[in-house]
């Protein structure tokens, strides 16, 4: 009789369990997060009308994949390179918010290069891998305050000399420009930063166009008596270059410090992270950076 009753009990919960778990599975498993949907996140969260209505060319958009692609995870970048790509695989993501193209072209076109074997087999290692690449440039920078100029004031540390107003502006108590650029690279891990200005010159006014600065930009700011030095990425050596080396030989005091784009942008996608974590709880989000490719032939000490 004992082992008759522990067979029923055993039979019981046996079947309690059975039963419990054909429930279970007949109860329809929660739809996967698509990368549509986080693209209609960040659309809803951008703080902005989304430019697709009054300005058709923005780069903003699925470049890769498509609004049904399941997200398995999320990383942000500043530029989709193929180191990039493969991390992103390795950390068991697939789609990848990236701020520039990674296509070699500002707008994503590139009929030019359909037979370019580089680019081929990019394209064959994310169709392979089903990665969804989402650019987000136009409406990260036209924000308020621009969120690659955000996520740079705390990548630098410079929180308590930005201007609240401005948070490109920067007022410092005076640096000597040779330490200011060097503690500046350091803090990126730039070994190829350039300097235009004298070395000791005290720097206290700064304005700093992460990325580019363009001809018009830089020039205006360069103008301005209240700024003696400008930081940026990169810009035209024929335009703002020349005209603060004409700056100089005329006795302005006045610097340009140029430490690459894709480092120069870096602590926004960083800051993109953090930003989509906020409204997208399913998957794993993290920042990736891109490599910074170049290398310097002088010795540090040069």
């Amino acid at each position: 009789m004992k082992f008759e009753l522990i067979s029923r009990r055993n039979f019981i919960a046996g079947g309690t369990a059975m039963l419990t778990t054909q429930l279970a599975a007949a109860l329809p498993s929660p739809p996967a997060l698509t990368a549509g949907e986080v693209m209609q996140r960040i659309q809803s969260h951008v703080g902005m009308p989304w430019l697709s209505s009054t300005m058709p060319t923005t780069v903003d958009k699925l470049v890769s994949g498509d609004d049904s692609t399941p997200v398995r995870g999320i990383v942000t970048t500043t530029m989709a390179t193929l180191d990039v790509l493969q991390k992103t695989v390795a950390a068991g993501a697939n789609m990848i918010v990236s701020h520039e193209t990674p296509y070699y072209s500002q707008p994503d076109k590139y009929d030019d290069l359909k037979n370019d074997a580089n680019l081929t087999g990019k394209l064959e290692y994310i169709r392979s891998h089903g990665i969804a690449i989402m650019r987000l440039h136009d409406h990260w920078h036209h924000r308020t305050p621009d969120s690659i100029a955000a996520g740079m004031v705390s990548e630098m540390g410079w929180q308590k000399y930005v201007d609240p107003q401005e948070p490109r502006q920067f007022r410092f108590p005076g640096t000597p420009l040779k330490t200011f650029a060097l503690e500046a690279a350091n803090r990126l891990h730039v070994t190829t930063a350039r300097v235009v200005g004298d070395p000791e010159m005290l720097v206290r006014n700064v304005v700093a166009y992460w990325g580019n600065v363009t001809r018009e930009k830089g020039i205006a700011t360069l103008a301005r008596p209240d700024v003696d030095t400008l930081i940026s990425g990169e810009t035209h050596e024929w335009e703002v270059v020349e005209y603060i080396e004409d700056q100089l030989t005329a006795g302005r005091r006045k610097a340009l410090i140029l430490l690459g784009h894709v480092a120069t942008e870096q602590g926004g996608m960083r800051y993109c992270a953090e930003w989509l974590r906020g409204f997208v709880p399913e998957v794993p989000v993290r920042f990736i950076p891109a490599l910074n490719p170049f290398w310097s032939p002088y010795p540090r000490s040069c």
